[in-house]
């Protein structure tokens, strides 16, 4: 297959009705008040009218707050409208389509929260001029209809929104395409084995469904961009900042930067996330480590007190985005759109984790790329919601290190139990506590028998420890029906007689079996989003071409100096 990637004043008027200074006041029925004048000017001065030195006349002061009203309800009115007309811009300017269930459905835990998996797809459509003129190769076929997805992560944000995981699949992966229709197009597929992107082509329902059947993740949404989106994107939170580790000429993506940072906007940032011929070994696994450096800048920059606190950065933001995407019905309003940036933006950098799915190489096809060893375990800490980072964004180094149930930030290490059998089974506490410390929890469990008896299990936390607690009660398979604030500090499990036996509670659910996150992240180039000192690694290899000529990008990037560079 092709690489597509590859190849914008008078005096004012007196009301009607006002009183005239020095005018007479009149009784309802118009005749004069008794007493004449000084009994009228007596009575005046009674109602508070008596001016004293020259005071302001009565009426003025009412006028004064009438129009003032008035100038405050028609600000509130222009306000309010200029609000609704800016939401509704900005739902009128976002393209939804169905999924239909493709992905498959998120398991919700204990306390009925679910993790969120989203597909991200970068398309390589050519679609409109615009996008012919970024991606270049339409001089012969002019604008087209198909676009394959040579951008794809996982985004996963667990339950508990304490950290996430997103996930590169290289786009030379082959894989088994389902039977699929696009609901827009009408094109469809009664499925087959080919190169992973390609699925697109027959709508994106159709690549989520073909990515949720390789990696057994539930997909819930997709949002999907295209050349001219990341051009918008990246020039309305004002560029990004990246690094790069030597002189970068990349002739395919025509990316072209001296060693060093640089802040990339428009066609510079396109450019840099487009290229696989400048970094690593020049294929798109090189391609997807300096896109997760790009993405870690980004999010960094979204985090910043600058971006988020400029009421023109977030219009400006807020318009690009919902031009730029393309995304399913779940996520097809201002409103959703909002509260997924909301629960991502609770996640701290440093528990933001950046993987390539392993691979190997397609025996068949030197150009192409198979699932490899260690995938299926990346795959299994996703779709079980398991962190690949501790609670102070360190590499998970095994299972026990990261057995914690994602209900809180705290390590499971950090979090002890004191274990009371409250049941005339003998062992009790003991089993309890040891299936918590064999699930990495702190050795600082203990055990004791309770103080008398009890019927019902219960879970007693401390003053801000609910999180701990959830973190133990979603590992033992206990609901938030059993945990109780108590006045004390600690958490403290009494066992009671609805649980006789066995170390999770009759009819819950404990976390599942953890996998070995060191498999996991083992050859998948995992980092973190606070890593902002990461180079992308230039490629040594001869990957380029120039004028016939074959080079590396540093040999490219010395032989044009009179092309300036993509940042200039």
């Amino acid at each position: 297959m092709s690489d597509p990637w590859d190849g914008p004043t008078g005096q004012a008027t007196r009301s009607h009705g006002a009183r005239v200074p020095g005018q007479r006041a009149a009784e309802p029925d118009g005749s004069p008040p008794p007493g004449g004048r000084a009994a009228a000017r007596a009575a005046a001065r009674g109602r508070g009218g008596g001016r004293g030195r020259r005071g302001r006349p009565v009426g003025r002061g009412t006028k004064a707050l009438k129009i003032l009203g008035i100038g405050m309800s028609a600000v509130i009115v222009v306000t309010a409208g200029a609000g609704w007309w800016f939401y509704e811009h900005l739902n009128g300017n976002i393209h939804s389509v169905a999924l239909d269930g493709k992905g498959g459905a998120e398991k919700a835990d204990a306390f009925g929260r679910t993790p969120i998996n989203i597909l991200v797809m970068g398309s390589d459509g050519r679609t409109s001029a615009a996008d012919c003129k970024l991606g270049g190769g339409c001089s012969k076929t002019g604008v087209q209809s198909g676009s394959n997805a040579d951008v794809e992560m996982v985004l996963h944000v667990s339950a508990d929104r304490s950290n996430a995981t997103v996930m590169s699949i290289p786009r030379d992966t082959m894989a088994q395409v389902p039977a699929c229709k696009d609901g827009e197009t009408g094109q469809s597929t009664s499925g087959y084995y080919g190169q992973i992107n390609s699925a697109l082509q027959y709508g994106p329902a159709c690549q989520v469904a073909t990515v949720h059947q390789l990696t057994g993740i539930p997909i819930d949404h997709f949002v999907k961009l295209d050349f001219s989106g990341v051009v918008k994107m990246s020039d309305a939170i004002g560029g990004v900042s990246v690094c790069v580790s030597d002189d970068v000429y990349d002739t395919y993506s025509h990316l072209k930067l001296s060693q060093g940072t640089h802040t990339l906007k428009g066609e510079a940032a396109l450019e840099f996330v487009r290229s696989r011929h400048g970094f690593g070994d020049g294929s798109d696994l090189g391609r997807t480590i300096s896109q997760h450096i790009f993405l870690s800048a980004m999010i960094r920059k979204f985090k910043s007190a600058g971006t988020l606190t400029d009421p023109t950065a977030v219009y400006g933001l807020a318009d690009a985005a919902t031009k730029a995407l393309t995304v399913d019905d779940g996520l097809g309003s201002v409103k959703k759109l909002i509260s997924l940036a909301s629960d991502v933006n609770k996640v701290p950098t440093k528990r933001m984790t950046f993987t390539t799915m392993q691979t190997a190489p397609d025996p068949n096809n030197k150009d192409r790329v198979l699932v490899g060893a260690g995938a299926k375990t990346l795959f299994s800490t996703i779709a079980n919601d398991q962190s690949l980072t501790t609670g102070s964004g360190q590499k998970a180094a095994a299972a026990s290190a990261t057995a914690k149930a994602t209900a809180s930030a705290v390590p499971a290490s950090q979090i002890a139990v004191t274990v009371e059998n409250g049941t005339t089974v003998t062992g009790r506490a003991s089993a309890v506590a040891t299936a918590l410390t064999d699930q990495g929890f702190s050795s600082g469990t203990t055990t004791a028998n309770a103080p008398s008896p009890v019927t019902t299990s219960t879970l007693t936390y401390g003053t801000d420890q609910k999180a701990e607690a959830e973190t133990v009660a979603k590992a033992l398979g206990l609901s938030s029906s059993h945990l109780k604030q108590g006045t004390g500090s600690g958490l403290t499990l009494v066992i009671g007689s609805d649980w006789p036996s066995g170390t999770t509670f009759p009819g819950g659910k404990s976390a599942p079996t953890p996998a070995d996150t060191k498999a996991a992240v083992g050859g998948a180039h995992a980092s973190t989003a606070d890593q902002a000192r990461t180079c992308a690694k230039v490629s040594p290899y001869k990957t380029v071409n120039l004028n016939g000529v074959p080079m590396t990008p540093a040999q490219a990037y010395a032989a044009a100096r009179g092309k300036p560079d993509s940042d200039s």
